[in-house]
């Protein structure tokens, strides 16, 4: 039995869901999300004490499908929190030069390199550049802001002696100790 897939999802004011098949749209204030949950799994809308709930249940065998059961309802929560109050992901740069600007659609990057690094920005994404050092991604969508914070970080990952590169703000880097005589 899945533990998260058990729990009723609740909606919040103001976002809506729709279920046709195997396809789920959440509709907020911040946009519309599609996904397709699997076809072992049944999403049912319900309301309770005045709150509307999605429930997820197994059409099958519980302990085969526990895993897509909890995945479902999980990506379905990030979907409604993505249209509700959106998700976004702080990055630094750190090194002697390193900077970053965004200009239309592109996000351009200095990391030390011999030529500039740019980057096309993906629909539905926002970055905001703050002081050259902090990049900020936000967005509706949690896999696309990660993916894309991660293609950034990518490339010039921190280095473990001096600590240079692009990092999460909250990321720990381990520092080796460097050579000695």
């Amino acid at each position: 039995m899945s533990r998260v897939g058990k729990k009723p999802l609740p909606l919040p004011k103001g976002v809506e869901a729709t279920i046709n098949g195997r396809s789920v749209t959440i509709k907020g204030a911040k946009g519309s999300l599609t996904t397709q949950v699997p076809a072992d799994i049944a999403v049912t809308s319900s309301v309770n004490e005045g709150v509307t709930e999605l429930s997820f249940a197994p059409q099958g065998n519980p302990r085969q499908l526990s895993a897509a059961w909890g995945t479902s309802r999980a990506l379905v929560s990030n979907m409604v929190k993505g249209v509700t109050s959106g998700f976004s992901i702080p990055l630094k740069l750190i090194g002697v030069g390193y900077r970053a600007a965004v200009q239309g659609q592109q996000l351009n990057m200095t990391l030390g390199y011999s030529h500039p690094i740019e980057i096309k920005i993906p629909a539905g994404i926002t970055v905001e550049v703050k002081d050259q050092t902090e990049v900020t991604i936000s967005g509706t969508d949690k896999q696309k802001v990660g993916e894309f914070a991660a293609n950034i970080r990518s490339r010039r990952a921190p280095e473990p002696f001096k600590g240079k590169g692009v990092r999460y703000t909250n990321e720990y880097i381990n520092m080796k100790e460097g050579k000695k005589k």
